[in-house]
């Protein structure tokens, strides 16, 4: 797919990262750091000339970059010429700048601090640094994350425009902090050496995340130890009572306490709920201010959906009023705005009891070639929830879904609850409550920017070929193009059957199963049924054969990425993702369409034992999983999703699968996305 040219030339943003500071320097570099808006047009440092820049090849600068807590990335050897060119370097969106104009680079050259840091970075190559034992582990988190930038440019943007980005990268910053403040990690000591600093940024905290290192108590940013789950958002003494949740769930209070946009205060006797835009009133009022500002710089003819929601969105920060912002924002899509823009609480996964939404921003620019998509799909909306109606059977009945079919997105930047340690989000259907939500009038959208870097379509490759037989590996494709259409089809189907508003009786999904449980069978849901509809709309003459198989391939791959990062968090919490990825697997291995052939080798020629397709089987077994899941949704069945847990997520037969798939997925590091700081565009 044809990149979109975004972000170009907005050298004069002076964009920091205040809050962003918080995480990896809570107080400290958070007070040194200068307002995003205290100055439209700093003062641009003067280009200098370097050295030679190919002591250091491009990974190891990226990976000691991160080490040294520097803002620096190589995105690209782009003339092969084994040198880091000053148009090849970018500052990353990191709590690790000094504010206003980099010193790193000045328009299309080095700026006076590139020197210094260039030099770091070659001492550190050519003799690296002792290190006890945490850093040790700490550096081994680091190196399972591929560092993989972000870097979109906007083309023939004005001043206007740079000044509106500026005042949403601001209130992003603040979004940042807000989300550590309901994680629970604003007030922790700051990390001392450099490599703890990263840590700690990449992860939103001092945990490793990492497969390999996750588990070890030892491996922390942090020198002293913390608890084993922090969380802001409840007190502290019943956040740490064994099935708390189930008591807030039922306590007699329980439609406050659990309500999303609140924080639990007080005691275990007297728990209270307070609304996020009271317990969060000053940070919110800045994030308020700063939206304000942004709908200020748009011009109406051209914005007035966006304008619309800024004003929406800032209102809700100051009186909770998220629903009203969600009908505005529900009414932008790619043919009445240029930009894309989600700020406010959203989803629930990251959080004890996978209830209160988390706060987040999504910014980016709308990519044009999503229309055709939709005026491909729209026609098929309903009949799709008919189909998934007709799978859960009673007491479940069709519904009029009015919902939109995803837009492109080609993200910017994000930040909070969106930015994560691994990997990036790449579909999303929101909102998650409230009656647009309910009454299926969301927005789905698609991120197309990710995973498309070199490094990324080399790594996913290499993955592929040591699980794949060759004859499955034959209908492997590096574009886009099959995971985009299933994630359109995920993001659809979150719209689509018993979603997480449908009640059973008068109980919704997280009162019938459970926070947790209740996310991961809606995934479940809707990634089968981005399964299932492609075989549809391939029965639809809507797809090709072989557009069907290749989306099948690929949607197997990207259930061995989830599987390999395990089924748990290292305090238990569910992996929703994961799970459901290993109840698809198990299911369709039950039903013969995908086969493990034991002593047949991969596509790499070295692996023994690979997985192939049935794809006569496949169609049916799909519609099985289906109507199952629907089921399990539609009647509130509880005990046939623990029956999934524990034959596919829990079983010792799945462990062993699910190690045998680690082992291969994890040779490669998984990409850690990092976002550009906007800049020149040099020229060119």
């Amino acid at each position: 797919m044809r990149p979109l040219p975004l972000l170009a030339s907005l050298l004069a943003l002076p964009v920091v990262a205040a809050a962003c500071g918080g995480p990896a320097t809570p107080t400290k570099q958070a007070d040194a750091v200068p307002s995003a808006t205290a100055s439209v047009a700093p003062t641009k440092p003067a280009a200098v000339t370097v050295g030679a820049t190919n002591v250091v090849p491009r990974a190891d600068f990226n990976r000691i970059a991160g080490e040294l807590a520097l803002p620096l990335f190589w995105g690209a050897d782009s003339n092969k010429n084994g040198s880091l060119d000053a148009d090849e370097l970018a500052v990353i969106w990191s709590p690790f700048g000094t504010g206003g104009e980099s010193p790193y680079k000045a328009s299309c050259a080095f700026g006076p601090g590139f020197a210094s840091a260039y030099a770091k970075i070659v001492a550190e190559y050519k003799t690296p640094t002792a290190a006890d034992d945490r850093r040790k582990k700490v550096r081994l988190e680091l190196a399972q994350g591929r560092p993989t930038l972000v870097a979109p440019k906007l083309a023939n943007e004005t001043d206007a425009d740079r000044r509106f980005v500026a005042e949403i990268l601001a209130a992003a910053e603040i979004v940042e902090d807000l989300f550590h403040d309901q994680m629970g990690i604003t007030n922790l000591p700051a990390p001392e050496d450099a490599e703890s600093k990263m840590l700690f940024f990449r992860n939103h905290g001092p945990k490793c995340e990492a497969p390999k290192t996750e588990n070890d108590p030892n491996c922390s940013a942090l020198p002293a130890k913390v608890e084993e789950k922090l969380t802001g958002l409840y007190p502290k003494g019943l956040a740490g009572e064994k099935g708390f949740c189930t008591f807030l769930s039922n306590h007699a209070d329980a439609t406050k306490l659990m309500d999303p946009f609140t924080v639990v205060t007080g005691t275990h006797d007297a728990p209270k709920a307070v609304p996020y835009h009271k317990y969060y009133q000053s940070k919110s009022e800045q994030i308020a201010k700063h939206l304000d500002t942004a709908a200020k710089e748009l011009e109406a003819g051209k914005e007035a959906a966006l304008i619309a929601y800024l004003k929406a969105a800032s209102k809700a920060f100051l009186d909770g009023s998220w629903f009203a912002a969600d009908e505005a924002w529900a009414k932008m899509d790619t043919k009445n705005s240029r930009f894309y823009l989600r700020i406010g609480p959203d989803e629930v996964y990251a959080e004890p009891c996978s209830t209160k939404a988390l706060f987040h921003t999504s910014f980016g620019y709308v990519d044009q070639s999503s229309i055709e998509l939709q005026k491909k799909l729209d026609p098929w909306k309903q009949k799709m929830e008919a189909e998934l109606a007709s799978l859960a059977g009673a007491p479940y009945k069709e519904r009029k879904v009015s919902f939109k079919l995803p837009d492109f997105v080609q993200i910017a930047l994000n930040a909070g609850d969106a930015r994560n340690p691994f990997g990036a989000t790449i579909g999303q259907s929101l909102p998650n409550f409230g009656p647009v939500a309910n009454e299926g009038r969301g927005r789905t959208v698609a991120m197309t920017g990710f995973y498309q870097d070199p490094d990324s379509l080399t790594a996913a490759r290499s993955t592929a070929e040591s699980l794949l037989c060759a004859d499955a590996m034959a209908l492997y494709v590096d574009s886009p193009a099959p995971q985009l259409m299933s994630t359109v089809l995920h993001e659809a189907a979150h719209n689509l059957g018993p979603a997480h508003q449908y009640k059973v009786g008068k109980l919704t999904d997280r009162e019938v199963f459970g926070g947790p449980l209740a996310s991961t069978l809606e995934e479940l849901k809707a990634q089968t049924a981005a399964l299932y509809f492609t075989d549809w709309l391939g029965s639809k003459k809507e797809l090709t054969d072989e557009e069907v198989k290749r989306a099948h391939v690929r949607d197997l791959l990207w259930s061995f990425g989830h599987i390999s990062r395990g089924m748990y968090e290292a305090d238990k919490h569910p992996r929703n993702y994961s799970q459901l990825a290993a109840i698809q697997l198990g299911l369709l291995v039950e039903g013969k369409a995908v086969v493990w052939k034991a002593a047949e080798k991969a596509a790499n020629g070295n692996d023994v034992g690979c997985y192939s397709f049935d794809f006569a089987k496949y169609p049916a077994t799909v519609k099985g999983m289906m109507s199952r899941v629907a089921k399990i949704k539609g009647k509130g069945d509880k005990h046939d999703a623990e029956v999934l847990i524990g034959r596919f997520v829990d079983g010792a037969d799945a462990a062993k699968v699910h190690e045998q798939i680690a082992e291969r997925v994890l040779r490669a590091p998984k990409a850690s996305f990092y976002y550009a700081r906007p800049e020149g565009s040099c020229g060119k």
